[in-house]
């Protein structure tokens, strides 16, 4: 144990630049998960309902009402997503988190003043107006946070830095939680006591635009952009290592290497060599399908609708329902925060996935059975079961499903396509999202206890995917990881699977040590290939330095 913590802590004075990386970048999802975790306490409060006229609506129209309000940050984080991967391609990926960043103050600070001077009725379609705002600029957040981190961070640490984001999401959940807890008991029903959820969601949207004004560019996209030299110079800062350090110039070296023939690449082009082959498109779909999964885990319908759900559970107050909605946050945090420390790296992500979904299925399934068997909100011994059971869920859900899709599919996706991939699976992670944002209170009015076996159901096939269809990623170079997926990809997935040998029999995959060995030149190389075949040589090069010093030094390559 103690040999464990001080290389923890020696990895940790290693790379403290790639952890202040990872820190200013994520600061991003804390306004992602403060923009989650407000709004669903803000329009319970009776203050919120009374000004824009809510509580004089019938109840059908005050839950549809409500969902608009909640989802219209899903519609506008689906256009910032989407749009993400021409931004990024084109300016890079730090100036457009920091334009991100800009958006969502202003969303924000619209948000906080809306109705001031006008009507409630156009109070709240100025509401609606910057919730979409904001949305966008959470939009861009969420695709360009996970692609920055993954092609920055050091792959020994690559885990971590990028499951940074689901703890600044918990970080966000819970701030806003105790936020709306904290104005409901401590001040009076007015104006005030809504607008200051608002006005403080600024604060994390400001620190991250003051945060990456000092770090980096993405060496892959100054790579991309034939800007050699800085690249270098972020590599040097991210490892903590000089410019012509052996480490610095072999992974520089592995880096263009792989850009052969796929500079600058349109955005268009880009979705369209998704389709390439199929190896590509597999790599490229897999964080679309692992962030559809995650939305169907019915995380958001808890995070936007906790009060509501703690109230059918026997909490008769706005502030006791508030105050179980600050404990699911503070647990999903903490627990967050242990599986990123000591989960990630060691369980590796296909392990995550797969006993996260199970677990977190199995609590969906207890509140199915809870909620149909005692459709009555008195309390009896079965609903502390199911109020723990609720919090379980969130244990589960961060040991797994919380950050895992990120990282996996940031990991898979192709270098050159990774900025088109990741902005395809934010957009479906803010479609599903407004989807879910939508039906939940229409589920729950509807079919009540049916909407916990749906989501209970759609966890266990998420972790049927995850065991069948894919392969470990932990551990790999990020330029290595293709040759998971070259062949006998279902073969080498039970491989890494729990108890897969049962399935096996004698049959194995091929080693991506022989798929290395086998790889050849590309065939399609551009005119002045002579130079980006040199590259590739020097690359080859440096896999056999690093295959000669295996045995009495970690490998040198850094991200």
């Amino acid at each position: 144990m103690a040999t464990t913590l001080k290389k923890e802590l020696r990895d940790i004075i290693q790379y403290r630049n790639a952890y202040l990386l990872a820190f200013s970048a994520t600061t991003g999802y804390v306004c992602f998960g403060w923009e989650i975790g407000l709004i669903g306490g803000v329009i319970t409060l009776p203050s919120f309902q009374e000004y824009f006229g809510l509580s004089s609506e019938s109840a059908s129209a005050r839950a549809s009402l409500s969902a608009n309000i909640v989802s219209v940050l899903q519609a506008g984080g689906f256009f910032g997503a989407l749009f993400s991967s021409y931004f990024a391609s084109r300016f890079g990926r730090k100036p457009a988190l920091i334009a991100s960043g800009v958006i969502y103050l202003i969303g924000s600070i619209i948000q906080s003043t809306a109705g001031i001077g006008t009507s409630s009725a156009v109070g709240l379609k100025v509401l609606y107006f910057s919730r979409f705002f904001g949305g966008m600029g959470v939009g861009l957040m969420s695709a360009l946070v996970p692609a920055y981190v993954s092609e920055c961070a050091p792959r020994a640490i690559r885990g971590r830095c990028t499951g940074c984001i689901e703890v600044s999401v918990g970080l966000g959940n819970m701030l806003a939680f105790w936020v709306n807890y904290s104005v409901s008991l401590n001040i009076s029903p007015g104006q005030m006591q809504w607008r200051l959820p608002f006005i403080v969601q600024i604060i994390p949207g400001a620190l991250l635009v003051f945060f990456m004004l000092f770090q980096p560019e993405s060496p892959r996209w100054l790579v991309e952009h034939e800007h050699y030299d800085e690249a270098a110079a972020a590599l040097a800062y991210i490892a903590r290592k000089d410019q012509d350090d052996v480490s610095v110039v072999l992974t520089l070296g592995e880096i263009r290497a792989d850009f052969v023939g796929k500079h600058r690449l349109p955005l268009l082009t880009q979705f369209r060599k998704m389709g390439e082959s199929k190896i590509v498109f597999l790599r490229c779909i897999i964080a679309s399908i692992a962030t559809f999964f995650q939305q169907w885990s019915g995380t958001n319908a808890i995070n936007y609708y906790a009060p509501q759900i703690f109230a059918g559970l026997g909490f008769s107050s706005t502030s006791s329902a508030l105050f179980a909605t600050g404990i699911y946050g503070v647990i999903k945090f903490v627990v967050t925060c242990m599986t990123l420390a000591f989960v990630i790296e060691s369980w590796g992500r296909k392990r995550s996935l797969i006993y996260g979904g199970l677990a977190q299925g199995s609590m969906m399934l207890w509140l199915g059975g809870y909620a149909g068997i005692h459709p009555h909100q008195d309390v009896v011994p079965a609903t502390y079961v199911s109020i723990l059971a609720i919090y379980l869920y969130g244990v589960f859900f961060c040991l797994g499903w919380g950050f895992t899709p990120f990282v996996l599919g940031s990991e898979v996706a192709p270098g050159h396509l990774r900025m088109a991939a990741m902005s395809l699976a934010a957009a479906v992670t803010w479609l599903f999202t407004y989807v879910i944002a939508q039906i939940t209170p229409i589920l729950l009015d509807r079919i009540t206890y049916g909407t916990y076996l749906l989501f209970g159901v759609a966890s266990l096939i998420m972790a049927a995917w995850v065991y069948i269809f894919i392969p470990e990623t932990t551990g790999y170079p990020l330029e290595d990881i293709k040759y998971l997926f070259e062949r006998d990809i279902i073969l080498r997935s039970l491989e890494d699977a729990p108890l897969g040998w049962i399935f096996l029999g004698k049959r194995r995959a091929v080693s991506v040590e022989e798929l290395k060995a086998a790889d050849t030149l590309p065939t399609n190389s551009p005119k002045d290939i002579s130079e980006e075949l040199r590259l590739e040589d020097a690359s080859a090069r440096g896999h056999s330095l690093r295959t000669s010093n295996s045995q009495g030094c970690d490998d040198p390559l850094i991200i």
